[in-house]
């Protein structure tokens, strides 16, 4: 028997956990559901969802997880014995902000061709029988 507050603890946890990779999870079953279409009839509309969905996984885990160190990692072996501004800044803002913004954005892009070509195909081959 478990006690009532360690109950409530698990299940603080795994409320927490849902909420703080709710995306993260979202995406991965995008990528499940993209393969199941893949494997059940191999398609480059499939492949294109299969991969916006795996940008979108690495977009969400690069914004939440990758972004800080990366930058700190590429400014320190950029900048070795004076500091330079522009280097700074070009860094800081290719890392920062344009492939936060860029990576969503193909991500999207790729899942909402895929999908609109894999549905018009469908509505194609239905139309047929």
């Amino acid at each position: 028997m478990v006690a009532p507050d360690t109950r409530q603890n698990i299940y603080y946890l795994i409320v927490s956990l849902l909420r703080h990779n709710f995306f993260a999870f979202v995406y991965f079953a995008g990528i499940i559901g993209s393969l199941f279409i893949a494997f059940r009839k191999p398609s480059r509309t499939a492949l294109l969802m299969l991969i916006g969905f795996a940008i979108l996984l690495f977009s969400f885990e690069y914004n939440k997880h990758i972004v800080e160190p990366l930058k700190e990692q590429t400014l320190n072996s950029l900048i070795t014995e004076r500091q330079s501004y522009r280097i700074a800044r070009i860094v800081s803002v290719f890392l920062g902000k344009l492939l936060p913004l860029i990576l969503p954005l193909i991500g999207w892009a790729m899942v909402i061709i895929g999908g609109y070509a894999e549905t018009k195909k469908i509505l194609k081959t239905s139309h047929k029988t």
